[in-house]
């Protein structure tokens, strides 16, 4: 059953949407965004924040107390290819850190219009190369993500697979994009329920991050991909969301290829609600269940 506390927080989504309203510019967005972080999240206890280049690429390792050094997440951060940020995601990526026992490295991955497909694919490879560079194993290695950073985490793994290279232990998606072709049922389904796009449909953000390329290119949209190979995969979604088909269809089709997949329909939640953990129960036992599906794997 779904708690008081998060059926209050679902209404209040649904009125107030400015933070990431669809009319502002994309830097207003970004703005607003991290100011929001900045005021609202506060880390929780025994985790500790450090600056670092992972090759090329700007991004931070949120370490807990007493963790095994060589036991690494690879977070890759939502927003839709074009917002967002490691200030955003901070607080995600530390409850995850600690449910997880397990090093958090969060890049900053190049965000578009400025740098569309495939700077974002490029940075995270990048990164997990860097991993690979500083000697820690492929399976001591997690690849996690949400909404944009969950479809860029599928790509990501799919491309290591194309070119031949080491895999990581496991994969973990929070409400993945997976078809910017939005051609789930759930699009339009969802809509009246759906507290975060609901009021606006499908996000903006297809165009600036695409670019030239189709939409349904494989490591644009990796619904299409084939997904053969894989490691084990973990899929959480909420029921109160139009890009719910995006996890169950990309679940049904991991399990077809012979992929170990995992998922969970949380009912009555919204796009990427474990960013709310401080204040949603629900958001904090699905941040534990992920953390034991890393600890299982890793």
């Amino acid at each position: 059953m779904t708690s008081l506390r998060s059926r209050i927080l679902h209404i209040t989504l649904q009125r107030v949407t400015g933070a990431i309203a669809l009319d502002h510019s994309t830097q207003e967005q970004r703005t607003r965004l991290d100011e929001l972080a900045r005021r609202g999240i506060r880390l929780p206890r025994g985790v500790t924040v450090s600056t670092t280049r992972a090759g090329d690429v700007h991004a931070e390792w949120i370490e807990p107390s007493g963790t095994d050094t060589k036991r690494v997440i690879l977070y890759l951060h939502g927003g839709g290819y074009c917002i967002c940020s490691l200030d955003t995601h901070r607080g995600l990526a530390a409850r995850l850190a600690l449910a997880a026992q397990a090093r958090v490295l969060s890049i900053a991955y190049r965000l578009a219009p400025e740098n569309p497909f495939p700077d974002a694919l490029e940075d995270s490879l990048a990164a997990y190369r860097w991993l690979l560079g500083q000697g820690i194993s492929p399976n001591q290695i997690a690849i996690g993500g949400d909404s944009a950073g969950g479809g860029l985490t599928l790509a990501t793994a799919v491309s290591l697979r194309n070119e031949g290279e080491p895999l990581p232990a496991a994969l973990f998606l929070l409400s993945p994009w997976t078809d910017l072709t939005f051609s789930g049922e759930s699009v339009q389904a969802k809509r009246k329920v759906d507290p975060i796009f609901g009021h606006n449909g499908s996000p903006q953000y297809v165009s600036p991050y695409v670019g030239s390329y189709d939409p349904a290119y494989p490591l644009i949209s990796p619904l299409f991909a084939d997904l053969h190979g894989l490691p084990p995969v973990l899929i959480h979604v909420g029921s109160d969301e139009i890009l719910l088909d995006d996890s169950t269809r990309v679940h049904e089709k991991l399990r077809t290829a012979g992929v170990e997949s995992r998922l969970k329909v949380w009912e009555g939640m919204w796009h990427v609600f474990q960013v709310f953990a401080p204040y949603v129960p629900e958001a904090q036992r699905s941040i534990d269940i992920i953390g034991e599906f890393v600890r299982e794997h890793i």
